[in-house]
């Protein structure tokens, strides 16, 4: 089982200076930005999310911690946010650290945001997920996520002049 810790400075800034980098090159991957602007454009995402840091309103941060081993497994970042008439968890980030991944981890953080919604007062969990992660989205549909919309790209490839 996991426990929810909630997330101090240290392993704030840590996961930032992984998270941001990681961010910008999904956006490479996907095909929405450059490689040369990718990294400027995830700092300005992040900035403009947080712009209190750990401290900014209505975003949680947690640790991932198993609770027999008493070891970091992972992380959690997600806000509450009020989008049409009721209030809603956005996961912005969940991440399982490789070593603990195919371990149920990612599915018992999810059961556990489930729980934390409630409290809040959420009607839905919502949540962005890239198209080529595969794993991930098979873990969500199982979780019983469903696609609310999906964009899809086709690469044109420009014969050379």
């Amino acid at each position: 089982m996991i426990r929810l810790v909630p997330m101090n400075e240290t392993d704030f800034q840590a996961y930032l200076a992984f998270a941001i980098p990681d961010y910008a090159q999904e956006h490479v991957q996907s095909g929405r930005w450059s490689a040369e602007e990718a990294l400027e454009q995830a700092q300005k995402q992040y900035q403009q999310l947080l712009p209190d840091g750990l401290q900014s309103k209505q975003q949680y941060f947690y640790s991932l911690q198993d609770e027999q081993q008493a070891s970091k497994v992972g992380m959690l970042w997600f806000a509450l946010e009020e989008r049409g008439k009721a209030p809603i968890v956005f996961v912005y980030d969940v991440m399982i650290y490789e070593q603990f991944r195919r371990r149920g981890y990612g599915e018992q953080a999810f059961r556990a945001i489930e729980s934390i919604a409630r409290e809040l007062g959420a009607t839905n969990i919502t949540l962005h997920v890239f198209g080529h992660n595969i794993a991930a989205r098979a873990m969500y549909e199982k979780l019983g996520y469903a696609p609310t919309n999906i964009v899809m790209t086709k690469p044109l490839h420009v014969p050379s002049q």
